[in-house]
């Protein structure tokens, strides 16, 4: 595609530069990844400016810049006002708006995101849908894996993605729409069929400051649905009725609602709930049928989401028996409530759960399972939410009879001040600080007795622990499984 053609997607620019029309074989804003042909974007990220690396590009092979001042470089330039907008317009052009071609889900919310999306995944596997994830643990094309960066990759990179997803003959894709993502643009571009609110509760504060501003990010996936209704290509707002920012979500859009909940007044609803160690049951209802299922997930939380995904399944007029066909055979998702397997006679759990509320909800589970007694390990990650430390000891140490504090991702924080911020929410309660992480799963692991159950939190999935900016192997599930061994 030649460089006029491409920016012929944007509606006005200024052209600078020389007077030639190159052929443009890639476009990357990151200087480290430009070749021969590339288009340069030069994007202004948190702590640099892409046009400090324009003439390295250059040097590197590429034959023109987008960017929104005039560098006097030797090469054509493109400059816009608004480089982030435009660069997103240009990735959709130039890998031909792949997003028009497939069912495209956005799933957000605080909690679940992960969960509902392996969900939906194995609910249109049921109408031979090949699907597509893009999230928290990798970018999913099939059976093919590859690791993700970012929750919700840049635009660039999401419509790479997408492309690629195309070419494979994946025709729904299914998108973890995180608050960062949305707020910095990631899904410009992107045509939406079906967004899904799962739930809002403190994250984040360290980026959004405020709890409005968290969920204004949240409406914009809402908001950005569209408002035309044409026939036959409907949009739909699939929104948790019992979350209190509910109705934020419902008046953010123009697009078809269609609520869930455990209330009778929801679109679609559970009843007969029956939770257990292994799995959960409960009926669904929706405006056309009721139907029973099973998951193999323990507790409510994971009620709300299996909901999410059977009202987005709904929303595509997928019948109720190949929804719980979908929904009955998904056995887990890595680090949500997942099982260290082994003879120990107490139970092992790995959840990623890293804000109060998900903490409490995986904790009120554990507690329905009736245990002997439930130990904690839980820290909280460095360079976030400070607000949420205090918040997140105080769950820990009101649902568990032993509570062992510890280190997340301390990143450039120090371990002890991370520690020291949960300690203060709870003076009085009895704990045990062990900053080490491993240590600290040891100390549980070897205090647990037949009948107990302990808990991992706060990094699930996860294979690393970032500690200044360095990034260190440690893996929950692999440190319990090795620590288990040696105590046999």
């Amino acid at each position: 595609m030649r460089l006029s053609e491409l920016a012929g997607c944007l509606p006005f620019y200024e052209r600078k530069g020389p007077v030639s029309d190159p052929l443009i074989a890639s476009i990357c804003h990151h200087h480290r990844e430009v070749t021969d042909g590339a288009l340069f974007i030069a994007l202004k990220g948190e702590n640099r400016n892409g046009n400090e690396f324009a003439e390295q590009a250059v040097k590197m092979g590429a034959v023109a810049v987008m960017t929104d001042t005039d560098l006097g470089l030797d090469i054509p330039q493109i400059i816009v006002r608004f480089p982030k907008h435009a660069a997103a317009q240009l990735a959709n052009a130039y890998y031909g708006y792949p997003s028009f071609y497939m069912n495209m889900i956005g799933v957000t919310g605080t909690n679940g995101k992960t969960t509902v999306s392996h969900m939906l995944q194995s609910v249109f596997d049921q109408i031979n849908q090949k699907t597509g994830i893009i999230g928290t643990l990798y970018m999913k094309q099939g059976d093919v894996e590859k690791t993700a960066v970012n929750t919700t990759p840049d635009s660039l990179l999401l419509q790479k993605t997408l492309y690629d997803f195309k070419l494979d003959g994946v025709k729904t894709v299914v998108i973890e729409a995180s608050s960062h993502g949305l707020v910095q643009g990631r899904l410009y571009g992107c045509d939406f069929d079906i967004a899904v609110f799962t739930n809002l509760t403190q994250d984040h504060l360290d980026y959004h400051k405020t709890m409005e501003h968290y969920k204004w990010s949240k409406s914009l996936l809402f908001s950005q649905l569209g408002h035309t209704h044409v026939k036959g290509l409907p949009k739909f707002a699939v929104i948790n009725a019992d979350d209190p920012y509910a109705q934020d979500m419902i008046q953010a859009t123009s697009a078809h609602i269609i609520s869930y909940g455990m209330s009778e007044t929801a679109d679609v609803y559970a009843s007969d709930v029956i939770s257990s160690r292994t799995g959960t049951s409960f009926i669904i209802h929706t405006p056309y049928e009721s139907f029973p299922v099973t998951i193999k997930f323990a507790g409510v939380f994971n009620v709300y989401n299996a909901l999410a995904a059977a009202a987005a399944g709904f929303a595509k007029r997928i019948p109720g028996s190949l929804i719980r066909q979908g929904l009955e055979k998904l056995n887990g998702v890595p680090g949500r409530f997942e099982l260290v397997q082994g003879p120990h006679p107490f139970t092992v759990i790995i959840d990623y759960a890293h804000t109060p509320d998900s903490l409490e909800n995986v904790l009120r589970a554990i507690i329905k399972m009736k245990p002997r007694k439930i130990l904690t390990v839980v820290g909280c990650g460095g360079d976030r939410d400070k607000g949420k430390r205090p918040l997140m000891a105080r769950v820990a140490c009101g649902y568990s009879n032993e509570v062992i504090f510890t280190s997340d991702n301390p990143r450039t924080e120090k371990p002890e001040d991370i520690i020291r911020d949960m300690e203060r929410g709870v003076p009085g309660e009895s704990f045990t600080s062990i900053i080490d992480r491993k240590y600290a799963i040891e100390h549980a692991l070897s205090k647990a007795r037949e009948g107990d159950v302990v808990l991992i939190a706060g990094k699930g999935h996860e294979k690393v622990q970032i500690i200044g900016y360095e990034k260190n192997a440690f893996d929950d599930k692999a440190v319990a499984e090795e620590i288990l061994k040696a105590m046999v």
